[in-house]
């Protein structure tokens, strides 16, 4: 009878994250109207998602995507293309060092499935706009 936590309950505990999917929420740093330089290290942060929570049959995992100065959203139904405008990282990467030109960038995270499709409906950030020096 120890007190030591699950590997589970762990990673919640680690993430600071609710145990309801329902919250699931990406969070994005540099901070909307940030001006940076290169490289840009853009943190990638998520509440509520990323482990199974108790109750729920099948794990509600995905991976990041980053996308980069889109001037439309993808189609929601199908996998995410990987290009210049979406970034993967499919290994659950949390992190990336970006170089970007200098000039205004808008940076927006959307998370996929392991087939690389978004979830219905969609689990995205608000999108932020920043200035590379």
């Amino acid at each position: 009878g120890t007190n030591r936590l699950s590997k589970i309950e762990s990673i919640l505990v680690d993430l600071d994250v609710p145990k309801s999917f329902m919250r699931s929420k990406t969070r994005l740093s540099p901070k909307d109207g940030d001006v940076v330089s290169n490289p840009v290290n853009v943190k990638f942060g998520l509440r509520g998602m990323g482990v199974a929570p108790a109750g729920i049959d099948k794990p509600k995992t995905g991976h990041h995507h980053l996308l980069i100065d889109l001037n439309e959203m993808p189609d929601m139904t199908q996998p995410l293309p990987s290009n210049d405008h979406h970034r993967h990282f499919g290994g659950g990467q949390t992190e990336v060092d970006l170089e970007l030109t200098p000039g205004p960038h808008k940076l927006q995270l959307i998370m996929g499935d392991k087939d690389h499709i978004p979830f219905a409906p969609p689990l995205m950030s608000e999108p932020i706009n920043i200035t590379v020096e």
